[in-house]
């Protein structure tokens, strides 16, 4: 914006008996996965190319050093060059010398920044191939589309960023753009409503009204970094407040982005998982329990109502065949989040 765990979850080898969550993911069924890892990363933070206190190198250097394994730089309509970065801070997976090294990736990426009236409209574009100018439009509606149809024309992913920030994008806004499967349903920036108030839904109302309506999209987390100079400022936008933890086969930008845009991902805020899985009869989450916390977690579905809480883990949810949707939320008992995303059973029920 112009104005402006913790506990890492250990990368491990295995193999699970997972659904592939793809888009429109209502046929549910057993397969068995190639070997997955997970990945820590953040999809939205600043530099000095826009409204961030530091330099490209000084943001890529902090998340390194903190167990990140890749990072997207989004600067406002700026797109920053990564090539010398990775050569500098980058460590292959596949070709590294020290097993126990850490892999890490910096993605290309852009915050395209548009507004319509009064209304602020950011869409981050993932791995965009080329610089992506507003596009404008008419209403709040068609400025988020004719930016997310320039981002896919640029061969990069759409995020549609805090939509609470200045109020500007309803759940009925968000429901109606094409093409996109990927919203912030978590931003770390201290001025961006998450909660919603004075009448106006919070995020994660937002998400379950348009996982009602049919619409299937996949919450992200994200700390939407400016300020890296002044960690002890809890009114500033600093690093390390959410993240995602994406499944996939390699750390490659078109890996990460292929298992986001299938939902092979979790939301957090600090709270790490061991495994999560889908199949025909059950969900199930399995947490990375800290010895400090209590953990309790819920299953969603129509409307946001709790279809099931439990303090059990793994948390195993059995499907009834009536849903229309299943979501799952990790929370642990000093205030810390993980969203994992839905799977659509009978969207038309």
């Amino acid at each position: 914006m112009r104005s402006l765990f913790t506990r890492i979850l250990v990368a491990t080898t295995a193999t699970f008996a997972v659904v592939a969550m793809a888009a429109g993911n209502s046929d549910l069924g057993e397969t068995q996965q190639p070997t997955r890892r997970w990945y820590k990363g953040n999809t939205h933070t600043h530099t000095v190319n826009s409204d961030g206190d530091s330099t490209p190198s000084e943001v890529v250097r902090w998340y390194r050093e903190r167990d990140y394994h890749f990072l997207v730089l989004s600067d406002h309509n700026v797109l920053t060059s990564v090539d010398g970065l990775n050569a500098l801070y980058g460590a292959d997976e596949q070709y590294s010398a020290c097993p126990q090294c850490r892999p890490f990736l910096v993605i290309r990426g852009e915050e395209v920044t548009d507004a319509f009236e009064d209304k602020d409209i950011h869409i981050n574009g993932l791995d965009v191939q080329s610089l992506v100018e507003p596009q404008g439009g008419n209403s709040v509606v068609e400025v988020m589309q004719r930016n997310v149809d320039a981002i896919r024309a640029a061969a990069g992913v759409p995020h549609i960023n805090h939509p609470n920030f200045g109020w500007s994008i309803t759940a009925e806004d968000l429901r109606q753009v094409r093409d996109n499967r990927l919203f912030e349903v978590f931003n770390g920036h201290p001025h961006v409503n998450n909660k919603g108030g004075g009448g106006r839904p919070g995020l994660e109302a937002m998400w379950d009204a348009i996982l009602t309506s049919g619409v299937l999209l996949y919450g992200i987390a994200v700390d939407d970094a400016h300020v890296f100079k002044q960690p002890w400022n809890r009114g500033a936008s600093r690093p390390g407040q959410g993240w995602i933890m994406v499944r996939a086969r390699r750390l490659t930008a078109t890996d990460i982005l292929t298992a986001m845009t299938a939902g092979e991902f979790y939301a957090s805020t600090g709270v790490s998982l061991k495994d999560y899985r889908v199949t025909e009869q059950v969900m199930e989450v399995t947490i990375d329990e800290s010895p400090w916390s209590k953990y309790r977690t819920q299953f969603i579905g129509v409307g946001g109502r709790i279809l099931e809480e439990t303090t059990a883990n793994p948390a195993v949810y059995e499907f009834i065949g009536q849903e229309r949707y299943v979501r799952a939320k990790v929370l642990e008992s000093n205030g810390l989040i993980a969203w994992l995303q839905p799977t659509m059973r009978n969207p038309s029920q």
